[in-house]
């Protein structure tokens, strides 16, 4: 499971090069590291499924979001290869693509007052998803037998436009 990633917010005319690098080398290089860490591996048993957390801004661009869009429109076109590559070595993968979830990625907004924001606005009630929620979804797709595969998967609050 690839989960690791930051979400730095600014518009890209604030030309934060640094926080574009790091999140091209954890968003994305996190994810094909993780991905070559393992691929030798399943490649000898003869099986395995790879999971990425996406999110839903690799659907969809937001403001002042363009570069974190990016590194997450990547995550997903780098599982879709990865998928159609290993089919043949019966290698599943499964893209997890959340809305707003109450984790410490705020923490990577380099702005308080923006992060702020985006942590008052889980506090509304039922406003962002806990990490449990995509554990569950997590656990169910690693326990469906080898002939299935979820490929792709939206899950945001309910109340989530």
């Amino acid at each position: 499971v690839n989960n690791a990633g930051i979400m730095p917010m600014a518009a890209v005319s604030e030309d934060n090069r640094d926080e574009w690098q790091q999140m091209l080398n954890i968003n994305v290089m996190g994810v094909l590291n993780g991905i070559s860490a393992v691929l030798p591996i399943m490649h000898r048993q003869g099986y395995g499924h790879i999971l990425a957390t996406d999110s839903l801004a690799g659907y969809k661009v937001y403001p002042n979001l363009a570069v974190y869009c990016g590194t997450k429109f990547a995550v997903r076109a780098i599982l879709e290869g990865v998928r159609q590559e290993e089919i043949k070595n019966k290698i599943r993968t499964t893209l997890i693509a959340p809305g707003m979830v109450e984790t410490e990625l705020y923490k990577s907004i380099s702005d308080p007052k923006t992060a702020k924001n985006l942590v008052d606005t889980w506090h509304e009630e039922n406003h962002a998803l806990k990490a449990e929620d995509i554990a569950d979804l997590v656990v169910y797709a690693i326990g469906l037998p080898n002939y299935v595969s979820i490929n792709e998967v939206k899950i945001r609050p309910s109340v989530e436009l």
